[in-house]
């Protein structure tokens, strides 16, 4: 599991004397922490590695915005900061589907529902983030299905 995997890890770092990576690790753990207290009150279970995968998915997302944010504005060692964060949060995400990948699950998709106009587009993001949530680029994916509808 994905959980222990980043404990053990944590540890590591921990051991290693590796402040910066001990600290980010730290900050996954906590995030973790945080949408399994919201997971309590919720009646839809999730799948553990599913849960934590969007917590990471979420958390590296959240950093490209910012590096983008601080490069344009001149800020290249908050920017540093954020991108060793974020390889430390993608080392233990799933690899993401391919461009090529992606096409291939919409037509999939497409042929099974018979959707063929952009008033589907709701019916085969669904389905594909259904199929395929955990390893699927959501901005990649959704322009690609504007791309394949119209």
């Amino acid at each position: 599991m994905i959980r222990d995997e980043i404990k053990t890890a944590t540890v590591q770092a921990m051991k290693g004397g590796d402040k910066e990576r001990t600290a980010a690790l730290r900050q996954i753990s906590a995030k973790i922490k945080d949408r399994d207290i919201e997971q309590r009150t919720s009646d839809k279970a999730l799948d553990d590695d599913e849960l934590v995968t969007g917590v990471l998915q979420k958390m590296a997302k959240q950093r490209r915005e910012s590096i983008a944010m601080y490069e344009s504005g001149g800020r290249t060692e908050l920017a540093e900061k954020e991108k060793a964060e974020l390889a430390v949060i993608e080392e233990f995400l799933p690899t993401m589907m391919s461009e090529a990948e992606v096409m291939a699950a919409i037509q999939a998709i497409k042929a099974e529902t018979g959707a063929f106009g952009m008033k589907d587009m709701g019916a085969v993001m669904g389905e594909l983030k259904k199929r395929h949530g955990a390893v699927l680029d959501g901005k990649m994916a959704s322009a690609l299905v504007k791309q394949s509808l119209s």
